[in-house]
């Protein structure tokens, strides 16, 4: 049997921290790194019947040079594919392995590679670990082979679930920036290239970040765990900014109603993530965004739209300020109480009455529009036409029938057929809605009070010169 060449690891002493779960970890990520960048077969991981464990790639095969500590440039090209760069891992898990009794053997076609302890050449006084290298067992063996014999069952399942490979974690979308992930179990994780380098307690999601900043290499350490947030929150929220997702949203929104009750995770905390969460949800069709107020004083309008099969998602003030007025993904408004009431409105059908359809005593009331009006200096220049419906929009906020309304987008005042059975009636809604057509202001708004209470004062002041006028006394006894 050919003698074994010594290849001195220099290593004394190695990373106190680390377990052969640590170290098995290297190996595993080594593997996985040849498989990516040769394009060969899955790796395979399995134990024989001696109890040994075996990590085994079809890749280029493991020559003894790749012990030395070097950045490599084929891995440098591929970050964000890959997971190792330094070499410093695989010499590590060497070391790690040889301190618990672990036995190591590999095999390629470039040489069979063991574990050994001797001293330095030329001083005899300095013992450190060396890779014992002999030739080839097989020519033609292809990728890399190491048995791990004395490993425990434990350190393999645990060195296995460092990887999102073996995570059993699914996958909800893959963006430019890496993958988002289904939250598994109470604890979120962080992965980088498919390895794990932190987690996270109230993330709503798992990460897998593929594209990774200079900051985020420069923060992967030797462990490769305990990576702070401050690394990886930018490719993260860059993430949530590319989802197209609706599942993601979904889950996103019900974190932004948590808000309210001051639960809710730390992705909805960064406003652009929430802001884009909606946009998403509203591209379906399916959502109305209130806050917590509207939700009370807005009760009847809530209620109407979960009739028209609307999901309520209720937004904290400030994520709602941001969608007021904004476009959702596809371009559409996202819809909000300002933008349903539109909908809603354009959606009604009126039922219109012509003077020829009205009885004697409608005519004779709809003609005293023009003489009513007068009242109050006419009407508006803006407002084109008076018109009669049989039906009439409910009231958008109470839910109420109306009596009557203004009508911009007609330059309309229109009203209900059944206030034409009294001049009182009519004259009343009819000044109403001038009001509304003069300012331009919802009722039940300061504004609107003041125009309101302008209008009876113009309206008292005509009828009391009316009434010092004998031939026009009783015009208000209908």
């Amino acid at each position: 049997m050919p003698e074994a060449r010594l290849f001195d690891l220099n290593i004394e002493k190695i990373l106190e921290a680390w377990d052969s779960s640590h170290a098995v970890r290297e190996l595993i990520a080594n593997a996985l790194d040849e498989q990516t960048l040769s394009g060969s077969a899955d790796i395979k991981i399995s134990k024989d019947v001696t109890g040994a464990w075996t990590i085994r790639d079809f890749g280029r095969g493991l020559k003894y040079e790749h012990f030395t500590q070097n950045e490599n440039p084929e891995k440098l090209r591929a970050a964000g594919r890959v997971i190792g760069k330094f070499g410093i891992g695989l010499k590590d898990a060497m070391a790690t392995l040889d301190r618990n009794g672990v036995k190591v053997e590999i095999q390629s076609r470039h040489g069979g590679i063991a574990l050994a302890q001797c001293a330095k050449h030329g001083f005899g006084d300095v013992v450190t670990l060396h890779a014992a290298v002999l030739p080839p067992r097989y020519a033609a063996f292809g990728g890399t082979e190491v048995r791990l014999s004395g490993l425990p069952d434990e350190d393999m399942a645990r060195a296995k679930s460092f990887f999102l490979k073996f995570s059993g974690e699914t996958v909800i979308e893959e963006t430019r920036i890496g993958r988002i992930l289904a939250k598994k179990g109470n604890v979120s994780r962080i992965y980088v290239a498919g390895l794990l380098v932190a987690e996270e307690e109230n993330f709503a999601f798992s990460y897998d970040v593929t594209s990774l900043t200079e900051p985020m290499k420069k923060a992967l350490n030797r462990e490769r765990t305990h990576v702070g947030r401050t690394a990886y929150a930018d490719r993260v929220k860059a993430m949530l900014l590319q989802t197209k997702s609706e599942a993601v949203a979904k889950t996103l929104a019900t974190e932004l109603m948590a808000l309210e009750r001051g639960t809710g995770s730390d992705e909805v905390h960064w406003k652009d993530v929430a802001v884009h969460a909606c946009k998403i949800l509203n591209a379906s069709g399916k959502y109305l965004f209130v806050t917590a107020s509207q939700l009370t004083f807005n009760a009847s309008a809530v209620d109407r739209a979960r009739g028209d099969g609307l999901q309520i998602v209720t937004l904290p003030d400030n994520i709602h300020e941001e969608i007021a007025g904004a476009k959702d993904v596809d371009g559409a408004p996202i819809r909000d109480l300002t933008v349903y009431q539109d909908e809603w409105n354009s959606s009604f059908k009126f039922e219109w009455i012509t003077p020829k359809e009205m009885t004697a005593a409608e005519r004779e009331v709809f003609a005293r529009a023009k003489e009513i009006s007068g009242l109050v200096g006419g009407l508006p220049r803006h407002v084109k036409a008076i018109r009669v419906s049989r039906t009439m929009r409910p009231d958008f906020s109470t839910g109420t029938d109306a009596l009557g309304l203004w009508d911009p987008e007609t330059s309309s005042i229109v009203i209900r057929r059944d206030q034409l059975g009294s001049l009182r009636k009519f004259a009343g809604v009819l000044l109403h809605e001038v009001a509304h057509a003069r300012g331009g202001h919802d009722d039940v708004t300061r504004e609107f009070e003041n125009d309101l209470t302008d209008l009876l004062g113009q309206t008292a002041a005509a009828a009391m010169s009316e009434r010092a006028r004998p031939e026009k006394r009783g015009f208000w006894r209908r």
